[in-house]
């Protein structure tokens, strides 16, 4: 049976998950499909080419059931530099999770003669592979070979990784960059919380800073920190294309068990 071509279908005002849509934690839609739905219609309906989305934040309130998504945005604030909008989603009357983005003007770049922290990046994937999954990540990791099922952040050293996602996120809307980059934001949390035992935590919200927006369908992310006490967690990464750092991420989780990737991804 061949997959669907997206992750949603557009369904009267609202959109309809497609198998793509499940993730990891059971029969819900993924909380990174989830939080790209919100960046789709957030760059669809604020999105302004003389103005950088720098920040987004998705908080994940409860588990998103396989069932029809509607996305309602506001502009909270709109001036000359900066803009401000949020978006929700709902299943019904109930608000399963909800994006805050601020947009800041661009302008001349600044001195870059500036401090920061080196990263290492690791080898990213040939730029013209071509397979057939519409999420693909290559985890990377210390003394270990590159995989796909995440075998490589089984350590307690060093961790990367490559996102790329070749399916959009509603049947027939192009992946924008921003898009992209809302998808890959919440593989922060999976990285950044991946131990010697797998996966024992599920992120409740992440936030994502980009300096400029990614370019092309790759976008990596080097673990920085991880920080766990009486099962909460937080962790932070650098995001990065195949050009250099893009910007930051930072997840919170709470400690759960029943992670397994549904197959084929």
């Amino acid at each position: 049976m061949s997959l669907p071509a997206a992750y949603f279908r557009a369904a009267g005002n609202g959109f309809a998950p497609t198998p793509l849509a499940q993730g990891p934690w059971g029969q819900t839609i993924s909380g990174n499909v989830l939080g790209g739905l919100l960046g789709f219609v957030l760059d669809r309906d604020a999105g302004d080419p003389q103005m950088q989305p720098a920040r987004l934040t998705v908080d994940l309130f409860r588990p998103a059931a396989l069932e029809p998504v509607a996305v309602r945005t506001q502009v909270v604030r709109s001036g000359k530099r900066i803009k401000v909008v949020d978006a929700q989603a709902f299943q019904g009357d109930v608000m399963v999770a909800r994006a805050s983005t601020v947009f800041l003007r661009r302008g001349e770049p600044a001195p870059t003669d500036i401090w920061t922290s080196e990263i290492a990046i690791p080898a990213a994937p040939p730029p013209d592979h071509d397979d057939a999954r519409p999420m693909q990540i290559v985890a990377h990791g210390a003394g270990s070979e590159p995989s796909s099922d995440l075998t490589a952040w089984q350590h307690t050293g060093p961790k990367h990784a490559w996102v790329r996602n070749t399916a959009p996120v509603v049947d027939g809307e192009p992946m924008t960059p921003f898009t992209r980059a809302a998808m890959a934001g919440d593989v922060v949390s999976s990285l950044t919380h991946f131990g010697p035992a797998g996966l024992h935590y599920i992120n409740a919200d992440y936030t994502l800073t980009l300096s400029r927006l990614p370019v092309g369908p790759d976008i990596g992310l080097t673990a920085l920190t991880h920080y766990s006490s009486a099962g909460v967690a937080t962790g932070t990464a650098t995001l990065f294309d195949r050009s250099g750092p893009i910007g930051s991420g930072m997840a919170t989780a709470v400690t759960s068990g029943g992670f397994s990737p549904p197959p084929g991804r």
